[in-house]
């Protein structure tokens, strides 16, 4: 556990105020993230209960998908278990919660790393929650519009040239269509990693422009695990998105460094 402790020591160094002197003790910090840890549980825990209001709304949403492939398919779904009919729906609401409750889960994240900004920087929160937002549910989307229905189609003909009974279940179905689509909204957050990086002097143009050939063979193995199926379509649309968001970035973290550079000779004179 000692490497844990470097570890969080480190960070907490990271997060003392950069417009004051002061400096938390060690225990301080965990404290802090105690409570930043129980906001975002309790946030998740609210997005939950909304969401299973709706369970029976988000239940038939799933159902589209699958009407797109063959009318038939969802009525050969099945449970396999007495109290997967309870967890099923419970499960759905869990992952339909992270959605609802993610701009106050990176509010609350932000506002534990916010000491390690400035004023002026500070002014970038809401704006970046905004778009961390609208990436997360834009790349959902899209992986639900477009993306799943593909896939599903793929691995359906596939069983049918085969010969192979389609005995799919609600559990398998429920968890390939959520890693599926909340996966392509989690990689769509990568600007916003990499832009909050570039505002606390974690990483800069040289690095990224340096590292950019490695960087996007990494999105690439990524794409191919949160896209599991072999179509190479479906493996364009996930990566060659993430592949033009990362480039973006790379050009905003030029201006931010520029920005820094002019305030810094500014500050000189």
């Amino acid at each position: 556990m000692l490497w844990l402790n470097k570890l969080l020591q480190s960070f907490f160094n990271l997060r003392e105020k950069a417009d004051s002197d002061v400096v938390k003790p060690f225990l301080d910090h965990m404290e802090d993230l105690r409570w930043t840890l129980l906001r975002m549980l309790f946030s998740l825990i609210g997005g939950m209960i909304v969401a299973f209001c709706f369970v029976g709304k988000l239940i038939e949403l799933l159902r589209v998908p699958l009407r797109d492939v063959n009318p038939e398919l969802e009525k050969q779904l099945v449970v396999h278990g007495i109290t997967e009919s309870f967890m099923i729906p419970l499960e759905l609401a869990f992952f339909a919660g992270i959605v609802l409750s993610l701009p106050f889960l990176i509010y609350f994240l932000a506002g534990f790393i916010l000491p390690a900004l400035t004023r002026h920087e500070k002014k970038f929160l809401f704006p970046a929650i905004l778009g961390s937002s609208v990436l997360f549910l834009a790349g959902t989307c899209a992986s639900y519009q477009f993306i799943l229905p593909r896939t599903l189609r793929f691995f359906f003909e596939l069983s049918h040239k085969y010969g192979f009974q389609i005995m799919w279940s609600w559990k398998d179905y429920l968890s390939f269509s959520t890693w599926l689509t909340i996966g392509l909204g989690l990689l769509c957050q990568l600007p916003i990693v990499i832009i909050a990086l570039a505002l606390l002097g974690l990483v800069d143009f040289k690095l990224l422009s340096s590292t950019r050939s490695y960087a996007f063979t990494a999105i690439l193995i990524l794409a191919a695990v949160v896209a599991p199926s072999p179509d190479p379509a479906t493996f364009i649309c996930f990566s060659v998105p993430i592949v033009v968001l990362y480039e973006a970035c790379i050009w905003i973290v030029w201006f931010i460094d520029r920005r820094k550079a002019r305030a810094a000779r500014l500050m000189d004179i």
